[in-house]
Protein backbone atom coordinates (compact mmCIF):
# COMPACT_ATOMS: atom_id res chain seq x y z
CA UNK A 1 0.00 0.00 0.00
CA UNK A 2 1.22 3.51 -0.74
CA UNK A 3 1.80 5.94 2.09
CA UNK A 4 -1.28 8.15 2.80
CA UNK A 5 0.87 11.24 2.37
CA UNK A 6 1.88 10.16 -1.15
CA UNK A 7 -1.76 9.49 -2.04
CA UNK A 8 -2.71 12.98 -0.85
CA UNK A 9 0.06 14.55 -2.92
CA UNK A 10 -1.10 12.71 -6.05
CA UNK A 11 -4.66 13.89 -5.48
CA UNK A 12 -3.43 17.44 -4.94
CA UNK A 13 -1.30 17.43 -8.09
CA UNK A 14 -4.30 16.30 -10.16
CA UNK A 15 -6.75 18.67 -8.45
CA UNK A 16 -6.76 20.90 -11.54
CA UNK A 17 -8.53 18.16 -13.51
CA UNK A 18 -11.86 18.44 -11.64
CA UNK A 19 -12.53 22.18 -12.20
CA UNK A 20 -11.12 22.00 -15.73
CA UNK A 21 -13.33 19.05 -16.67
CA UNK A 22 -16.44 20.67 -15.16
CA UNK A 23 -15.80 24.03 -16.82
CA UNK A 24 -15.08 22.33 -20.17
CA UNK A 25 -18.36 20.47 -19.84
CA UNK A 26 -20.13 23.75 -19.06
CA UNK A 27 -18.45 25.41 -22.06
CA UNK A 28 -19.55 22.60 -24.38
CA UNK A 29 -23.22 22.74 -23.37
CA UNK A 30 -23.34 26.56 -23.12
CA UNK A 31 -22.00 26.91 -26.68
CA UNK A 32 -23.98 24.01 -28.17
CA UNK A 33 -26.70 26.37 -29.37
CA UNK A 34 -28.38 24.34 -32.07
CA UNK A 35 -30.74 27.18 -33.00
CA UNK A 36 -28.27 30.07 -33.15
CA UNK A 37 -27.32 29.80 -36.86
CA UNK A 38 -31.05 29.93 -37.68
CA UNK A 39 -32.05 32.84 -35.43
CA UNK A 40 -32.89 35.28 -38.24
CA UNK A 41 -35.07 32.84 -40.25
CA UNK A 42 -36.91 32.00 -37.01
CA UNK A 43 -37.56 35.65 -36.10
CA UNK A 44 -38.70 36.78 -39.55
CA UNK A 45 -40.69 33.58 -40.16
CA UNK A 46 -44.26 32.76 -39.10
CA UNK A 47 -43.19 31.92 -35.52
CA UNK A 48 -42.34 35.53 -34.62
CA UNK A 49 -43.28 37.41 -37.81
CA UNK A 50 -40.82 40.31 -37.34
CA UNK A 51 -39.91 42.27 -40.46
CA UNK A 52 -36.34 42.38 -41.71
CA UNK A 53 -36.22 46.18 -41.31
CA UNK A 54 -37.31 46.06 -37.65
CA UNK A 55 -34.81 43.30 -36.96
CA UNK A 56 -31.94 45.14 -38.65
CA UNK A 57 -32.53 48.73 -37.60
CA UNK A 58 -34.28 48.33 -34.24
CA UNK A 59 -33.85 44.99 -32.44
CA UNK A 60 -30.19 44.08 -33.10
CA UNK A 61 -28.85 47.55 -32.12
CA UNK A 62 -30.47 47.13 -28.68
CA UNK A 63 -28.17 44.17 -28.01
CA UNK A 64 -25.11 46.27 -28.87
CA UNK A 65 -26.10 49.16 -26.59
CA UNK A 66 -26.99 46.81 -23.73
CA UNK A 67 -23.74 44.89 -24.11
CA UNK A 68 -21.77 48.13 -23.84
CA UNK A 69 -23.68 49.12 -20.70
CA UNK A 70 -23.09 45.75 -19.00
CA UNK A 71 -19.53 44.89 -20.02
CA UNK A 72 -17.35 46.98 -17.71
CA UNK A 73 -19.50 46.59 -14.54
CA UNK A 74 -19.64 42.83 -15.10
CA UNK A 75 -15.88 42.72 -15.71
CA UNK A 76 -15.33 44.24 -12.25
CA UNK A 77 -18.09 42.16 -10.62
CA UNK A 78 -16.53 39.00 -12.05
CA UNK A 79 -13.38 39.61 -10.06
CA UNK A 80 -15.16 41.02 -7.00
CA UNK A 81 -17.55 38.05 -6.71
CA UNK A 82 -14.84 35.56 -7.73
CA UNK A 83 -16.14 34.31 -11.06
CA UNK A 84 -18.51 31.44 -10.16
CA UNK A 85 -21.64 33.57 -9.45
CA UNK A 86 -21.23 35.24 -12.86
CA UNK A 87 -20.90 31.87 -14.63
CA UNK A 88 -24.11 30.76 -12.89
CA UNK A 89 -25.71 34.05 -13.97
CA UNK A 90 -24.69 33.39 -17.57
CA UNK A 91 -26.23 29.91 -17.40
CA UNK A 92 -29.45 31.31 -15.98
CA UNK A 93 -29.76 34.02 -18.63
CA UNK A 94 -29.01 31.47 -21.36
CA UNK A 95 -32.00 29.46 -20.15
CA UNK A 96 -34.26 32.54 -20.02
CA UNK A 97 -32.99 33.49 -23.49
CA UNK A 98 -34.42 30.35 -25.06
CA UNK A 99 -37.57 30.41 -22.91
CA UNK A 100 -38.26 33.83 -24.43
CA UNK A 101 -37.51 32.58 -27.94
CA UNK A 102 -39.79 29.58 -27.51
CA UNK A 103 -42.75 30.95 -25.61
CA UNK A 104 -42.77 34.79 -25.50
CA UNK A 105 -44.75 36.45 -28.32
CA UNK A 106 -44.60 40.03 -29.56
CA UNK A 107 -42.03 42.72 -30.22
CA UNK A 108 -41.66 43.83 -26.53
CA UNK A 109 -40.59 40.29 -25.58
CA UNK A 110 -38.01 40.21 -28.39
CA UNK A 111 -36.77 43.63 -27.29
CA UNK A 112 -36.20 42.27 -23.78
CA UNK A 113 -34.53 39.25 -25.39
CA UNK A 114 -31.77 41.51 -26.76
CA UNK A 115 -31.07 42.90 -23.27
CA UNK A 116 -31.15 39.37 -21.85
CA UNK A 117 -28.64 38.14 -24.42
CA UNK A 118 -26.36 41.11 -23.69
CA UNK A 119 -25.97 39.73 -20.16
CA UNK A 120 -25.03 36.33 -21.63
CA UNK A 121 -22.30 37.78 -23.84
CA UNK A 122 -20.91 40.19 -21.23
CA UNK A 123 -20.52 37.40 -18.64
CA UNK A 124 -18.38 35.33 -21.01
CA UNK A 125 -15.33 36.97 -19.43
CA UNK A 126 -16.12 34.98 -16.26
CA UNK A 127 -15.92 31.68 -18.17
CA UNK A 128 -12.64 32.66 -19.81
CA UNK A 129 -10.93 33.80 -16.59
CA UNK A 130 -12.40 31.49 -13.92
CA UNK A 131 -9.97 28.64 -14.42
CA UNK A 132 -6.90 30.78 -13.64
CA UNK A 133 -8.11 31.36 -10.11
CA UNK A 134 -8.63 27.69 -9.19
CA UNK A 135 -5.72 25.74 -10.71
CA UNK A 136 -1.92 25.88 -10.33
CA UNK A 137 -0.10 28.07 -12.81
CA UNK A 138 1.81 25.16 -14.36
CA UNK A 139 -1.50 23.78 -15.67
CA UNK A 140 -2.67 27.03 -17.31
CA UNK A 141 -1.60 26.01 -20.82
CA UNK A 142 -3.28 22.59 -20.86
CA UNK A 143 -6.44 23.84 -19.15
CA UNK A 144 -6.84 26.76 -21.56
CA UNK A 145 -6.46 24.41 -24.51
CA UNK A 146 -9.19 22.14 -23.14
CA UNK A 147 -11.57 25.07 -22.47
CA UNK A 148 -11.14 26.58 -25.93
CA UNK A 149 -11.56 23.14 -27.50
CA UNK A 150 -14.75 22.54 -25.50
CA UNK A 151 -16.24 25.85 -26.70
CA UNK A 152 -15.31 25.07 -30.31
CA UNK A 153 -16.59 21.49 -30.09
CA UNK A 154 -19.89 22.65 -28.60
CA UNK A 155 -20.45 25.30 -31.24
CA UNK A 156 -19.48 22.99 -34.12
CA UNK A 157 -21.64 20.14 -32.84
CA UNK A 158 -24.60 22.44 -32.24
CA UNK A 159 -24.41 24.05 -35.69
CA UNK A 160 -24.00 20.66 -37.39
CA UNK A 161 -26.90 19.12 -35.45
CA UNK A 162 -29.15 22.06 -36.31
CA UNK A 163 -28.32 21.74 -40.00
CA UNK A 164 -29.00 17.98 -39.97
CA UNK A 165 -32.33 18.39 -38.16
CA UNK A 166 -33.52 21.08 -40.58
CA UNK A 167 -32.18 19.71 -43.87
CA UNK A 168 -32.73 15.98 -43.36
CA UNK A 169 -35.46 15.69 -40.72
CA UNK A 170 -37.40 18.84 -41.62
CA UNK A 171 -37.71 19.87 -37.97
CA UNK A 172 -39.48 23.17 -37.35
CA UNK A 173 -37.43 26.11 -36.00
CA UNK A 174 -39.52 26.13 -32.82
CA UNK A 175 -38.39 22.60 -31.90
CA UNK A 176 -34.78 23.52 -32.71
CA UNK A 177 -35.05 26.28 -30.11
CA UNK A 178 -36.70 23.88 -27.64
CA UNK A 179 -33.82 21.42 -28.07
CA UNK A 180 -31.35 24.26 -27.45
CA UNK A 181 -33.27 25.18 -24.30
CA UNK A 182 -32.73 21.68 -22.94
CA UNK A 183 -29.02 21.73 -23.80
CA UNK A 184 -28.26 25.11 -22.19
CA UNK A 185 -30.26 24.03 -19.12
CA UNK A 186 -27.63 21.31 -18.66
CA UNK A 187 -24.94 24.01 -18.66
CA UNK A 188 -26.85 25.95 -15.98
CA UNK A 189 -27.04 22.86 -13.75
CA UNK A 190 -23.33 22.10 -14.21
CA UNK A 191 -22.41 25.63 -13.09
CA UNK A 192 -23.61 24.82 -9.55
CA UNK A 193 -20.94 22.14 -9.19
CA UNK A 194 -17.99 24.40 -10.02
CA UNK A 195 -15.62 24.95 -7.06
CA UNK A 196 -15.73 28.45 -5.58
CA UNK A 197 -12.40 30.29 -6.07
CA UNK A 198 -10.78 31.58 -2.89
CA UNK A 199 -9.10 34.65 -4.35
CA UNK A 200 -9.57 37.55 -6.76
CA UNK A 201 -7.10 39.20 -9.10
CA UNK A 202 -7.75 42.77 -7.92
CA UNK A 203 -10.15 42.78 -4.93
CA UNK A 204 -7.88 41.05 -2.46
CA UNK A 205 -8.21 43.20 0.61
CA UNK A 206 -5.49 44.44 2.92
CA UNK A 207 -2.27 42.43 2.99
CA UNK A 208 -3.34 40.16 0.16
CA UNK A 209 -3.58 43.12 -2.22
CA UNK A 210 -0.10 44.21 -1.23
CA UNK A 211 1.20 40.69 -1.87
CA UNK A 212 -0.52 40.66 -5.28
CA UNK A 213 0.98 44.03 -6.20
CA UNK A 214 4.43 42.94 -5.10
CA UNK A 215 4.25 39.71 -7.12
CA UNK A 216 3.04 41.69 -10.16
CA UNK A 217 5.96 44.11 -9.90
CA UNK A 218 8.36 41.17 -9.72
CA UNK A 219 7.11 39.98 -13.12
CA UNK A 220 4.84 37.37 -14.63
CA UNK A 221 4.25 34.30 -12.51
CA UNK A 222 6.33 31.24 -13.22
CA UNK A 223 5.72 27.59 -12.49
CA UNK A 224 6.60 28.19 -8.85
CA UNK A 225 5.41 31.79 -8.76
CA UNK A 226 3.14 33.44 -6.28
CA UNK A 227 0.05 33.23 -8.47
CA UNK A 228 -0.81 29.63 -7.46
CA UNK A 229 -4.43 29.55 -6.35
CA UNK A 230 -5.11 29.43 -2.66
CA UNK A 231 -7.54 26.55 -2.71
CA UNK A 232 -4.94 24.10 -4.09
CA UNK A 233 -1.95 24.99 -1.95
CA UNK A 234 -0.56 22.75 0.80
CA UNK A 235 1.65 23.78 3.74
CA UNK A 236 3.50 26.52 1.89
CA UNK A 237 0.19 28.10 0.94
CA UNK A 238 -1.43 28.06 4.36
CA UNK A 239 -0.01 31.45 5.32
CA UNK A 240 -1.26 33.10 2.14
CA UNK A 241 -4.67 31.45 2.56
CA UNK A 242 -4.87 32.96 6.03
CA UNK A 243 -3.97 36.39 4.65
CA UNK A 244 -6.66 36.26 1.96
CA UNK A 245 -9.20 35.02 4.49
CA UNK A 246 -8.34 37.87 6.82
CA UNK A 247 -8.46 40.34 3.94
CA UNK A 248 -11.91 39.17 2.96
CA UNK A 249 -13.37 40.54 6.19
CA UNK A 250 -13.01 43.99 4.69
CA UNK A 251 -14.22 42.93 1.25
CA UNK A 252 -16.30 46.06 0.69
CA UNK A 253 -14.14 48.38 2.77
CA UNK A 254 -12.74 51.60 1.42
CA UNK A 255 -9.22 50.26 1.92
CA UNK A 256 -9.96 47.21 -0.24
CA UNK A 257 -11.51 49.31 -3.01
CA UNK A 258 -8.55 51.72 -2.88
CA UNK A 259 -6.11 48.79 -3.05
CA UNK A 260 -8.00 47.33 -6.00
CA UNK A 261 -7.96 50.69 -7.75
CA UNK A 262 -4.22 51.05 -7.18
CA UNK A 263 -3.60 47.53 -8.51
CA UNK A 264 -5.79 48.25 -11.54
CA UNK A 265 -3.82 51.41 -12.27
CA UNK A 266 -0.47 49.62 -11.89
CA UNK A 267 -1.69 46.84 -14.19
CA UNK A 268 -2.88 49.39 -16.73
CA UNK A 269 0.50 51.14 -16.78
CA UNK A 270 2.35 47.86 -17.19
CA UNK A 271 -0.03 46.55 -19.86
CA UNK A 272 0.32 49.57 -22.15
CA UNK A 273 3.95 50.43 -21.46
CA UNK A 274 5.12 49.02 -24.81
CA UNK A 275 4.44 50.74 -28.13
CA UNK A 276 4.35 47.36 -29.87
CA UNK A 277 1.70 46.11 -27.43
CA UNK A 278 -0.35 49.23 -28.10
CA UNK A 279 -0.30 48.48 -31.85
CA UNK A 280 -1.42 44.89 -31.27
CA UNK A 281 -4.18 46.09 -28.93
CA UNK A 282 -5.27 48.66 -31.50
CA UNK A 283 -5.71 45.97 -34.15
CA UNK A 284 -7.57 43.77 -31.63
CA UNK A 285 -10.07 46.53 -30.87
CA UNK A 286 -10.53 47.74 -34.46
CA UNK A 287 -10.80 44.29 -36.06
CA UNK A 288 -13.01 42.81 -33.34
CA UNK A 289 -15.50 45.67 -33.69
CA UNK A 290 -15.80 44.98 -37.43
CA UNK A 291 -15.88 41.21 -36.97
CA UNK A 292 -18.71 41.25 -34.42
CA UNK A 293 -20.69 43.61 -36.65
CA UNK A 294 -20.37 41.27 -39.63
CA UNK A 295 -21.15 38.24 -37.44
CA UNK A 296 -24.30 39.90 -36.06
CA UNK A 297 -25.75 40.76 -39.46
CA UNK A 298 -24.49 37.94 -41.69
CA UNK A 299 -27.73 35.95 -41.38
CA UNK A 300 -29.68 38.98 -42.62
CA UNK A 301 -27.30 39.19 -45.59
CA UNK A 302 -27.81 35.51 -46.37
CA UNK A 303 -31.56 35.94 -46.15
CA UNK A 304 -31.34 38.93 -48.50
CA UNK A 305 -29.32 36.97 -51.08
CA UNK A 306 -31.56 33.90 -50.85
CA UNK A 307 -34.72 34.24 -48.72
CA UNK A 308 -35.13 31.43 -46.19
CA UNK A 309 -38.90 31.41 -46.68
CA UNK A 310 -38.55 30.08 -50.24
CA UNK A 311 -35.16 28.31 -50.27
CA UNK A 312 -33.17 25.68 -48.40
CA UNK A 313 -30.62 27.26 -46.10
CA UNK A 314 -27.30 25.90 -44.87
CA UNK A 315 -26.39 28.41 -42.16
CA UNK A 316 -25.54 25.69 -39.63
CA UNK A 317 -23.27 23.83 -42.01
CA UNK A 318 -21.45 27.04 -42.93
CA UNK A 319 -20.92 27.99 -39.27
CA UNK A 320 -19.62 24.49 -38.52
CA UNK A 321 -17.24 24.72 -41.49
CA UNK A 322 -16.08 28.15 -40.32
CA UNK A 323 -15.27 26.76 -36.89
CA UNK A 324 -13.22 23.90 -38.32
CA UNK A 325 -11.38 26.05 -40.88
CA UNK A 326 -10.77 28.75 -38.28
CA UNK A 327 -9.45 26.16 -35.82
CA UNK A 328 -7.08 24.79 -38.45
CA UNK A 329 -5.90 28.33 -39.28
CA UNK A 330 -5.33 29.14 -35.62
CA UNK A 331 -3.58 25.80 -35.02
CA UNK A 332 -1.22 26.48 -37.95
CA UNK A 333 0.06 29.58 -36.16
CA UNK A 334 1.93 27.36 -33.71
CA UNK A 335 3.80 25.63 -36.54
CA UNK A 336 4.89 28.73 -38.46
CA UNK A 337 8.51 29.62 -37.85
CA UNK A 338 7.89 33.36 -38.00
CA UNK A 339 9.38 36.14 -35.91
CA UNK A 340 6.05 37.75 -35.11
CA UNK A 341 7.63 40.79 -33.44
CA UNK A 342 9.02 41.69 -36.89
CA UNK A 343 6.49 40.34 -39.38
CA UNK A 344 3.35 40.26 -37.23
CA UNK A 345 2.13 43.77 -38.02
CA UNK A 346 2.60 43.16 -41.74
CA UNK A 347 0.60 39.92 -41.39
CA UNK A 348 -2.16 41.91 -39.71
CA UNK A 349 -2.29 44.24 -42.71
CA UNK A 350 -2.16 41.49 -45.34
CA UNK A 351 -4.81 39.25 -43.83
CA UNK A 352 -7.00 42.26 -43.04
CA UNK A 353 -6.82 43.07 -46.76
CA UNK A 354 -8.02 39.52 -47.55
CA UNK A 355 -10.86 39.98 -45.04
CA UNK A 356 -11.73 43.27 -46.75
CA UNK A 357 -12.08 41.52 -50.10
CA UNK A 358 -14.25 38.83 -48.52
CA UNK A 359 -16.65 41.41 -47.05
CA UNK A 360 -16.97 43.23 -50.39
CA UNK A 361 -17.56 39.86 -52.06
CA UNK A 362 -20.47 39.19 -49.69
CA UNK A 363 -21.88 42.65 -50.34
CA UNK A 364 -21.91 42.47 -54.14
CA UNK A 365 -22.61 38.82 -54.95
CA UNK A 366 -26.02 37.45 -55.89
CA UNK A 367 -24.97 33.83 -55.26
CA UNK A 368 -25.59 32.39 -51.81
CA UNK A 369 -22.66 29.98 -52.19
CA UNK A 370 -20.26 32.79 -53.02
CA UNK A 371 -21.63 34.66 -49.99
CA UNK A 372 -21.09 31.58 -47.82
CA UNK A 373 -17.53 31.26 -49.15
CA UNK A 374 -16.75 34.92 -48.46
CA UNK A 375 -17.91 34.49 -44.88
CA UNK A 376 -15.69 31.41 -44.35
CA UNK A 377 -12.67 33.35 -45.67
CA UNK A 378 -13.47 36.39 -43.54
CA UNK A 379 -13.98 34.44 -40.32
CA UNK A 380 -10.87 32.29 -40.88
CA UNK A 381 -8.69 35.39 -41.38
CA UNK A 382 -9.99 36.93 -38.17
CA UNK A 383 -9.50 33.77 -36.11
CA UNK A 384 -5.98 33.33 -37.48
CA UNK A 385 -5.00 36.90 -36.63
CA UNK A 386 -6.71 37.08 -33.24
CA UNK A 387 -4.76 33.96 -32.19
CA UNK A 388 -1.47 35.70 -32.98
CA UNK A 389 -2.62 38.93 -31.36
CA UNK A 390 -3.80 37.47 -28.07
CA UNK A 391 -0.60 35.50 -27.64
CA UNK A 392 1.64 38.46 -28.47
CA UNK A 393 -0.19 40.53 -25.87
CA UNK A 394 -0.31 37.84 -23.18
CA UNK A 395 3.18 36.38 -23.62
CA UNK A 396 5.02 38.75 -21.28
CA UNK A 397 2.23 40.03 -19.03
CA UNK A 398 1.20 38.90 -15.57
CA UNK A 399 -2.28 37.42 -15.16
CA UNK A 400 -3.61 40.70 -13.69
CA UNK A 401 -2.30 42.67 -16.65
CA UNK A 402 -3.63 40.24 -19.24
CA UNK A 403 -7.07 40.18 -17.62
CA UNK A 404 -7.17 43.98 -17.59
CA UNK A 405 -5.88 44.24 -21.17
CA UNK A 406 -8.51 41.73 -22.30
CA UNK A 407 -11.22 43.78 -20.60
CA UNK A 408 -10.04 47.16 -21.94
CA UNK A 409 -9.52 45.92 -25.51
CA UNK A 410 -12.93 44.27 -25.52
CA UNK A 411 -14.54 47.42 -24.14
CA UNK A 412 -12.87 49.63 -26.77
CA UNK A 413 -13.95 47.20 -29.51
CA UNK A 414 -17.51 47.28 -28.23
CA UNK A 415 -17.46 51.07 -28.01
CA UNK A 416 -16.36 51.26 -31.66
CA UNK A 417 -19.02 48.72 -32.63
CA UNK A 418 -21.65 50.76 -30.80
CA UNK A 419 -20.64 53.90 -32.71
CA UNK A 420 -20.83 51.99 -36.03
CA UNK A 421 -24.21 50.54 -35.07
CA UNK A 422 -25.61 53.90 -34.04
CA UNK A 423 -24.50 55.69 -37.21
CA UNK A 424 -24.90 52.95 -39.83
CA UNK A 425 -27.64 50.65 -38.54
CA UNK A 426 -29.88 52.51 -36.09
CA UNK A 427 -33.09 53.80 -37.67
CA UNK A 428 -32.66 57.04 -35.71
CA UNK A 429 -29.62 57.98 -37.85
CA UNK A 430 -28.83 56.44 -41.27
CA UNK A 431 -30.66 53.12 -40.93
CA UNK A 432 -28.93 51.67 -44.01
CA UNK A 433 -30.10 48.54 -45.78
CA UNK A 434 -28.08 45.35 -45.30
CA UNK A 435 -26.12 45.56 -48.58
CA UNK A 436 -25.01 49.15 -47.96
CA UNK A 437 -24.06 48.16 -44.42
CA UNK A 438 -21.68 45.49 -45.72
CA UNK A 439 -20.13 47.98 -48.13
CA UNK A 440 -19.45 50.20 -45.09
CA UNK A 441 -17.96 47.23 -43.17
CA UNK A 442 -15.72 46.40 -46.14
CA UNK A 443 -14.52 50.01 -46.29
CA UNK A 444 -13.89 49.92 -42.54
CA UNK A 445 -11.68 46.84 -42.90
CA UNK A 446 -9.92 48.46 -45.88
CA UNK A 447 -8.84 51.32 -43.60
CA UNK A 448 -7.53 48.82 -41.02
CA UNK A 449 -5.56 46.92 -43.67
CA UNK A 450 -3.97 50.11 -45.07
CA UNK A 451 -2.94 51.32 -41.60
CA UNK A 452 -1.27 48.03 -40.68
CA UNK A 453 0.27 47.46 -44.11
CA UNK A 454 2.01 50.83 -43.72
CA UNK A 455 3.05 50.15 -40.12
CA UNK A 456 4.09 46.55 -40.88
CA UNK A 457 6.14 47.57 -43.92
CA UNK A 458 7.91 50.21 -41.84
CA UNK A 459 8.72 47.69 -39.09
CA UNK A 460 9.97 45.08 -41.58
CA UNK A 461 12.15 47.61 -43.43
CA UNK A 462 13.60 48.88 -40.15
CA UNK A 463 14.52 45.33 -39.18
CA UNK A 464 16.12 44.65 -42.55
CA UNK A 465 18.29 47.78 -42.26
CA UNK A 466 19.10 47.40 -38.57
CA UNK A 467 18.17 44.05 -36.96
CA UNK A 468 19.24 45.33 -33.53
CA UNK A 469 16.64 48.10 -33.69
CA UNK A 470 13.87 45.55 -32.99
CA UNK A 471 14.31 43.27 -30.02
CA UNK A 472 13.36 39.74 -31.01
CA UNK A 473 14.80 38.09 -27.93
CA UNK A 474 11.43 38.28 -26.21
CA UNK A 475 9.79 36.28 -28.97
CA UNK A 476 7.85 33.61 -27.09
CA UNK A 477 7.87 29.93 -27.91
CA UNK A 478 5.54 29.43 -30.84
CA UNK A 479 4.34 26.01 -29.71
CA UNK A 480 2.37 27.64 -26.91
CA UNK A 481 0.12 29.62 -29.24
CA UNK A 482 -2.16 26.96 -30.60
CA UNK A 483 -2.51 25.06 -27.35
CA UNK A 484 -3.00 28.00 -25.04
CA UNK A 485 -5.06 30.39 -27.10
CA UNK A 486 -7.06 28.05 -29.32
Amino acid sequence: FSHPGNTYKRLESSSWIYPTALLSLYGFFANCRVAEPFLTPYLIGPNKNISEEVLTNYLFPIWTYSYLAFLFPIFLLTDFLRHKPLIMLQGFFLVTNYILLCFAPGLPAMTFLQVNYAVVTSTEVAYLSYIYSVIPVENYQRATGYLRSAMLAGYTFGASLGQILISLAGVDYFYINAITLGIVSMAFLISFWLPMPQRSLFFKGGEAAAVGLQSQQEGPPGPTGSEEPVMYKAEAGSEREKMEHDGSTGWCSGENVASAGHLLWQSFRESYSSRRLIYWSLWWALATAGYVQVFNYIQLMWDHVEPSATSSIYNGGVEAACSLVGAAAAFSVGHLKVTWTVWGELALGLFSAVATGAVFLMAFTSSIWVCYGGYVIFKSCYMFLITITTFQIAANLSMQCYALTFGINTFVALLLQTIITFIVVDEAVLGLDIVTQFIVYGSYYAVISVLFLIRGSYTACTFQRNPEAIDTNEEPSVEVISAEHF
